[in-house]
């Protein structure tokens, strides 16, 4: 094997991941309308009643949140097609091709990126009418942000994956396993203040990280980086390379073993 071998077998894969989404406009559709509920109505309406007191647009602190959430999240969910192919007898042949499995693993998180990166774009598009001002350098970084995010949604989408085998079952599971992050990873509230039960919670999600590392981002040079911000944006970037690199080599070598037994 050598190195434009597992090149060409992550574009291959990224390729036609990106392809299938393209080819379901219920899929694009809805894609887009959630951001637009949360940016929209969650935003707006905390915007309004919250704003004086935090001290912060709503608006800009939810359009950030949601975009690192949305790319975590569109990425992990689209991992699921491993469960899928599988279904369809399609895996197998992927994983018994000379080419590393990590290759494999990161074709199809490539491809989930090139959708999700199409929804980061209407995100921000959207923040910018309803008022989210935007330099390029905040671009440049919310960028590097959206890289991370898709990395640690897909390797966090592999280990989810890896324990099920039935797409149906994973597909009632990943709510149950979102929805909470959404909540306690400060996408749409602050968590810097939680009972103590709730705060472990948070703090061990990963979605957590990269929200906070967006924040870190767009916020770097503002005054209210203080009011919105958990960490550092240097150990944000420690803890979500931990996770992208624990969570990867874990689910990874579940999914190859799974598939040997096959």
């Amino acid at each position: 094997m050598t190195l434009a071998t597992e090149l060409n077998a992550v574009a291959a894969i990224a390729y036609r991941d990106a392809v299938k989404y393209f080819k379901t406009p219920q899929r694009i559709f809805f894609s887009l309308l959630f951001p637009l509920i949360f940016i929209g109505a969650l935003g707006g309406s905390l915007d309004a009643n919250l704003q004086e007191a935090a001290g912060y647009s709503f608006i800009v602190f939810t359009t950030i949140g949601v975009f690192a959430q949305t790319i975590f999240s569109t990425v992990a969910q689209g991992i699921i097609s491993l469960v899928q192919d599988r279904e369809n007898n399609l895996t197998p042949e992927l994983f018994v091709s000379p080419i590393a499995r990590y290759s494999i693993v990161l074709g199809k998180t490539f491809g989930e990126m090139v959708v999700a990166s199409l929804q980061g774009i209407f995100i921000l598009l959207l923040g910018t009418i309803l008022g989210v001002s935007l330099t390029v350098g905040q671009i440049f970084g919310l960028f590097l942000a959206a890289l991370l995010a898709g990395l640690l949604g897909g390797s966090f989408g592999v280990v989810v994956v890896s324990f099920f085998s039935d797409s149906k079952f994973v597909n009632q599971i990943f709510p149950l396993i979102f929805f909470p992050q959404f909540f306690l990873g400060g996408v749409f509230s602050p968590i810097q203040e939680l009972p103590i039960y709730l705060k472990v919670i948070s703090r061990a999600l990963p979605l957590t990280y990269i929200v906070d590392f967006a924040r870190n981002v767009y916020y770097q040079n503002l005054p209210e980086r203080s009011l919105v911000t958990l960490y550092p944006l240097w150990l944000d970037g420690l803890v979500i390379l931990g996770f992208i690199a624990l969570c990867l080599a874990f689910g990874t070598r579940r999914i190859s073993r799974i598939e040997k037994q096959v």
